[in-house]
């Protein structure tokens, strides 16, 4: 009895896992693209003076608008679901869009509340006045709308071309499906749906990093 469990651990179950772990990247398909070279935020005001670009970056993108502490437990459910799952990968950022002015409560949302939780690195900031930020977020050319603070809920996935990454068409059982931004309000919208969209750009990535480095090795 005890020699066929130990054959079942060191046999079987290796092979159960590889056919798990197969079957989920055979199932990824390519995430739908919503919109095409969103523009680039280099030029807007940081709190450290440092450009950041979302150029060559697998980016979330949110809107926060003018009352910051409002969104506290919105970034709480971000940063513990979604950022904590890829902030050691190189080239993953958060970008946050705030009205110039709000410097002050960003600040101190990251030296009470973020840091609280951990390590920020990744999380950037930038400001812009409320004509480029609605001028920006139309250029997203989304469903969904600002509301009169210039915030929304939802946070989106922007690829390393910019392009404004999503779900459009049917799911796997066929329903119609639509989904240009994820709400931080939902734990379960995050921990299912962003999660899982989240990896397919990361395999796309490494995908096309295994893809260049044999072309490379060929070379």
């Amino acid at each position: 009895m005890k020699k066929n469990i130990v054959l079942f651990i060191l046999f079987v179950l290796p092979i159960v896992a590889y056919l798990f772990f197969a079957s989920g990247i055979n199932s990824f398909i390519s995430l739908p693209i919503i919109t095409k070279e969103v523009p680039e935020v280099n030029t807007w005001k940081t709190l450290d003076n440092k450009q950041v670009a979302l150029t060559n970056k697998i980016t979330i993108l949110g809107f926060i608008g003018t009352d910051v502490m409002k969104h506290k437990g919105n970034f709480f459910n971000l940063y513990e679901i979604i950022y904590n799952k890829y902030k050691d990968f190189k080239d993953f950022q958060v970008v946050m869009v705030l009205p110039d002015g709000t410097q002050g409560q960003v600040e101190e949302l990251l030296n009470i509340d973020i840091k609280k939780l951990g390590t920020r690195k990744g999380w950037n900031f930038v400001f812009a006045s409320p004509n480029e930020i609605t001028g920006f977020y139309n250029q997203l050319h989304l469903v969904g709308k600002l509301d009169t603070t210039l915030a929304t809920p939802n946070v989106f996935i922007i690829d390393k071309k910019r392009n404004l990454r999503g779900r459009k068409g049917e799911d796997q059982k066929g329903t119609p499906e639509y989904k240009e931004g994820y709400s931080t309000v939902l734990v379960s919208e995050l921990y299912n749906k962003m999660m899982d969209d989240m990896k397919i750009i990361i395999y796309e990535y490494r995908a096309a990093l295994k893809k260049n480095h044999n072309a490379t090795k060929e070379l």
